[in-house]
């Protein structure tokens, strides 16, 4: 039976194997020492909500972030599921679908009328598991992303 708990400062241990597999699934280089700065960033400035799910054992194999964005449009805010990662040995276990659900209880508790989120083009598990759970696919906006020169990391 999987769980769900909120990370905090005690439980950064058991999210930078999770951070680091998420960056290796998206083609970036291992860096745990880089992961483990970012989130304790993450909880130092509290500008993101991390969940973990929990195994049978207590073992944290998934974790999903959320960034608080405002929205002009709607006058309001919304958050973005930027990260969302379980590892490979667990999946199809119910992890993802958990944490997805997990985002969506923290979203409602705290008035948030809207979850966004992106995932690759070919991942088409992961859009059918979205799909399955009530998410669906923006029609109106397509993604553009600029890198700025200098700003690299």
């Amino acid at each position: 039976m999987i769980s769900i708990v909120r990370a905090t400062h005690e439980r950064l241990d058991d999210l930078i194997p999770l951070v680091d597999g998420y960056r290796r699934f998206y083609r970036q280089p291992s860096d745990p020492d880089g992961a483990r700065r970012f989130m304790e960033a993450r909880f130092d400035k509290g500008d993101a909500y991390v969940l973990l799910a929990l195994d049978d054992d207590r073992q944290a194999v998934g974790f999903g972030q959320l960034f608080p964005v405002p929205s002009t449009t709607s006058l309001s805010s919304r958050w973005i599921l930027n990260d969302l990662f379980v590892m490979p040995d667990a999946r199809r276990q119910g992890a993802g679908s958990a944490l997805l659900e997990a985002a969506r209880e923290l979203a409602r508790a705290h008035g948030i009328p809207q979850l966004m989120l992106r995932t690759q083009v070919e991942n088409a598990t992961a859009k059918a598991r979205y799909h399955a759970l009530g998410w669906q696919r923006d029609e109106a906006f397509d993604t553009y992303l600029l890198t700025v020169e200098g700003n690299v990391s």
